[in-house]
């Protein structure tokens, strides 16, 4: 196999890079290491001369056939950037604190590792938001994608924002808010579940708008298809706002429409035998602890 790894720290994560380095060391494998963090590790690990047949890479191209994300959701969340449209699967390492993408524990990569080289696993798809801007803004040309969410939200002023907002022509309604939030399913218990959204199964053709702390007392959550074209257009006492997909954060004028809808291409996230939605929202979210129930 021919595999990345991606991280953003090494400090915290000196366990896990450990073990997972040590077994593939072990296998017949071509690694590659992102060349920031390579360069970190190599002054800890030496690994130039303890890993002297893994390499590092800049870019990623369709030749590998997986990568592996050390740290919590976030670094997940950068690492598609490195992936976007190659279809190469991932799995992630958990050293972060919740981890709905990241769910392989420390004591638990040399086992997760068996069955994905045994190819004891399943992929899970998952959807994308795009988005384009008029006029064109060039921070959001390449990078224009997000697995998670594309939030619009107030900037330098404690005024609220006005979002109208316009679903495949027709206008829904304006906004009265701090920001609004359009989410994927994967995002759902992110950013958009911490400000009143709805959990959706990541194989949901659906996406869901929040609204961030609303004005309007009517003002919910809505669930839409994910064909459905979104078109934004703010106003607000300040001339610019922030707009951030996933991590990543731009600035746009007030005068820009930005239009939203699903990405011609989808994420593979590995999933082993042992994982399922239903099983991590039970763990993370931590729904039935109650001691009046029984685990079946």
């Amino acid at each position: 196999m021919k595999i990345a790894i991606y991280s953003q720290y090494y400090k915290g994560n000196e366990a896990s890079f450990g073990v997972l380095l040590n077994y593939l060391l072990q296998k017949d494998s071509e690694v590659f290491i992102e060349d920031h963090i390579y360069q970190i590790i190599d002054k800890h690990l030496d690994l130039k001369n303890k890993f002297n047949t893994f390499e590092k890479f800049q870019t990623l191209d369709e030749s590998f056939d997986l990568l592996i994300s050390i740290g919590g959701d976030g670094t997940i969340l950068r690492a598609i950037t490195y992936v976007s449209d190659l279809f190469i699967p991932i799995i992630g390492i958990n050293t972060g604190r919740l981890g709905f993408l990241a769910t392989i524990q420390n004591n638990q990569i040399e086992n997760a590792l068996d069955s994905i080289f045994e190819g004891d696993y399943k992929i899970s798809e998952r959807s994308l938001l795009c988005i384009e801007t008029q006029p064109n803004n060039k921070d959001l040309t390449q990078l224009n994608f997000a697995l998670n969410e594309i939030a619009i939200s107030r900037k330098n002023t404690t005024s609220m924002i006005t979002v109208q907002t316009h679903l495949n022509g027709e206008y829904l309604t304006s906004y009265w808010a701090d920001g609004l939030i359009v989410s994927t399913p994967t995002g759902s218990t992110g950013y958009s579940l911490s400000c009143g959204g709805p959990v959706i199964s990541p194989d949901a053709k659906s996406f869901v708008i929040t609204p961030i702390a609303p004005h309007n007392l009517s003002a919910r959550p809505l669930v839409i298809p994910d064909d459905t074209e979104i078109k934004l257009k703010v106003d607000g006492r300040e001339d610019f706002y922030l707009i951030s997909l996933d991590s990543r954060i731009a600035t746009l004028h007030n005068s820009t429409i930005v239009t939203l809808k699903k990405a011609d291409f989808k994420i593979k996230m590995i999933e082993l035998p042992s994982e399922s939605f239903i099983d991590t929202l039970r763990k993370k979210l931590l729904w039935g602890e109650d001691k009046r129930n029984k685990t079946s």
